[in-house]
């Protein structure tokens, strides 16, 4: 392990996120807020900590090895989600320091589950910094460190594919990683600003439309008003957050190609790419019918609401326009389940991944073949090429993992006196990176239990992590030399 090198990129990470704690100073101060000295306080401490550890440390050179790349996306995570919970511990009115990690890191991890109720009458500066930290969280953070750490004689590589959603890990858009990030990073901007000026001409405020968008993209679902995307009452906004948030659950590798080649053929000859929009629009047509069809909701209301939803929940974004836990009990529980397949590999969405699951799907098809046909080799192909053995096990390995820690949370959450339903939902919406829920928390997480939030913060950073680049750090071989 290369410690120094180590600290001093951890550092370097908090130096950088501290600057972007500047932003919402601007935004008190052209609002006329009394937030200034509390965001400019928790700048001064980040930053300081960010030098406290990078100094000692600033003549380190060398590497990234594997083993470096897991320390550090984990240990950054965790520093970042403290660190982001400053802002919201010493602003008036402030959280408790649960609450405030708890916001921060859902934040952070583009989850979207509150614990903060009357965001209509906040200071517009929280309301900018939580949506600000939704937007670091999706891309940009990754995307910025792997392509300024090799300019400081660091590899980046190993970040790269540690934060790098999906079983695509390994691909390069561009020869050079740093390239690489460049070229996401700057889909990733055009993308925000695109889905901004479209929610500005469909009637939002400036300021609700730089909100909306940065948690668009991201797939975050944090909201400037307690009635999410419902408080604009407007088909023509939720038309074009449907539209951006499936841009944003497609791979952002395919956007890249089809930028690059100035075609749509990339997203049309993606099997990935078909079956996620496949699963969108059967979903949308069982929605809006079982809406109609069980009287809750006419013709018009079932198609606006059921499409968005739909589409929210599936992506793993986590808007709302109404309060689906109140829907006919099929529907809801529908919603939370699409969220277990979530948006592509490669996307800023959560869920164990459309591609994973078609993959498993495919190998289940194998099996069943074979038992009709013992001899036969049945290869599992993906866009024409052949799946590695590895990479099938690995998902499966992955799915399994998943399930046990998927349950693991669920008995912790009822343990703490959590009902199943709240419990199951709970867990579905950190560990897919959701936000909404049902039960006891539909509305809001803020009146849980500290114990079922600090849970709820360790599933919200394996969800976003991906499982198994959190808990590669608690086997015995990963410190053995």
């Amino acid at each position: 392990m290369h410690y120094s090198v180590i600290a001093r990129i951890l550092g370097l990470l908090l130096m950088l996120f501290s600057i972007t704690l500047l932003v919402p100073i601007v935004v008190a101060v052209i609002y006329q807020e009394q937030t200034a000295r509390a965001f400019f306080l928790a700048f001064a401490i980040t930053f300081s900590i960010g030098t406290l550890v990078w100094l000692p440390n600033s003549r380190s050179s060398g590497d990234l090895r594997t083993r470096d790349g897991f320390l550090v996306t984990v240990l950054f995570w965790l520093m970042l989600g403290l660190g982001g919970a400053l802002p919201l511990a010493l602003v008036e009115p402030s959280l408790s320091l649960t609450d405030a990690v708890f916001e921060s890191i859902s934040g952070l991890t583009t989850t979207g589950a509150t614990v903060i109720s009357g965001l209509d009458e906040l200071p517009r500066s929280i309301l900018y910094y939580r949506q600000q930290l939704q937007w670091l969280g999706g891309i940009g953070i990754v995307v910025i460190a792997v392509a300024i750490m090799p300019m400081l004689g660091i590899g980046g590589m190993q970040l790269y594919r540690t934060e790098t959603p999906g079983p695509v890990k390994d691909s390069k858009l561009t020869p050079r990683i740093t390239e690489t990030a460049k070229m996401l990073f700057l889909i990733y901007v055009v993308l925000t600003a695109a889905c901004g000026l479209a929610y500005w001409l469909a009637g939002m405020n400036a300021f609700d439309a730089i909100g909306h968008s940065f948690a668009t993209v991201a797939i975050g679902g944090f909201s400037t008003h307690d009635a999410s995307m419902g408080f604009f009452d407007s088909a023509l906004i939720n038309s074009v957050c449907v539209f951006f948030m499936i841009l944003s659950g497609l791979n952002f590798g395919l956007h890249f190609m089809a930028w690059h080649r100035k075609s749509i053929g990339p997203y049309l000859f993606d099997s990935e790419a078909r079956l996620y929009l496949a699963m969108l629009l059967v979903g949308m047509l069982i929605v809006c019918a079982y809406l109609y069809y069980s009287g809750s909701h006419d013709a018009m209301s079932g198609i606006n609401h059921g499409i968005f939803q739909l589409v929210s929940m599936m992506t793993t974004t986590g808007f709302t326009t109404d309060n689906f836990s109140t829907w006919p009990s099929f529907v809801p529980f529908l919603l939370i389940f699409l969220s277990f397949f979530g948006a592509c590999a490669g996307s800023t969405g959560g869920g164990i991944k459309v591609g994973r699951m078609m993959i498993i799907a495919k190998q289940g098809l194998s099996e069943i073949q074979k038992l009709i046909h013992p001899s036969a080799v049945i290869p599992i192909k993906v866009n024409g090429r052949i799946v590695p053995d590895r990479v099938i096990n690995s998902i499966w390995a992955f799915f399994g993992v998943y399930l046990a820690v998927f349950y693991g949370i669920v008995l912790l959450l009822m343990a703490s006196g959590l009902d199943y339903i709240s419990a199951w939902s709970a867990t579905t919406a950190s560990l897919n990176n959701l936000g909404p829920g049902l039960g006891a928390v539909a509305a809001n997480y803020g009146d849980i239990n500290g114990f079922a939030k600090w849970v709820l913060c360790g599933g919200m950073l394996l969800g976003r992590l991906e499982i198994f680049t959190l808990l590669v750090l608690f086997t015995p071989m990963f410190w053995r030399r």
